[in-house]
């Protein structure tokens, strides 16, 4: 198991873009441009979703994927990751999506309940493999 070092930690605390790469059920990477968590308590990277989108699926039915980011004030400089989803949980999954929503979008409420098809998700992510520049 790796972890996102102290020197990349700051990614999680700015609007920082990153892609996120599941396995289709035919084994085909989907990659979708999310924003991003880090629980440094837990060591986990923590993506928000709703239930039923294609990448909650996706990683219920295979654990395996990966994330990428670039620093949003210098692009030269990021933090790769791939690992395994240890948790998908609802519970504290819209805080968590509002806390999101602040940092992003500087609102104090995520706006889009009303679009999304279902209950909020964290998808926690163990970090097994983390390259950096």
């Amino acid at each position: 198991m790796a972890s996102i070092p102290d020197s990349h930690q700051d990614l999680f605390e700015k609007p920082t873009f990153a892609h996120f790469a599941t396995l289709t059920p035919e084994g085909v990477p989907h990659v979708t441009p999310v924003w991003i968590g880090y629980d440094a308590e837990t060591d986990r990277v923590l993506v928000n979703t709703a239930r039923g989108r294609r990448k909650e699926r996706n990683v219920a039915r295979d654990p395996r994927v990966g994330v990428s980011m670039l620093d949003p004030d210098d692009p030269y400089r990021y933090c790769s990751v791939v690992g395994e989803v240890t948790a998908l949980t609802e519970e504290g999954a819209e805080d968590h999506i509002d806390a999101l929503a602040q940092r992003y979008m500087g609102v104090d409420e995520y706006p889009n309940y009303d679009a999304d098809p279902g209950a909020r998700v964290i998808v926690e992510i163990r970090p097994d493999e983390v390259v950096t520049s």
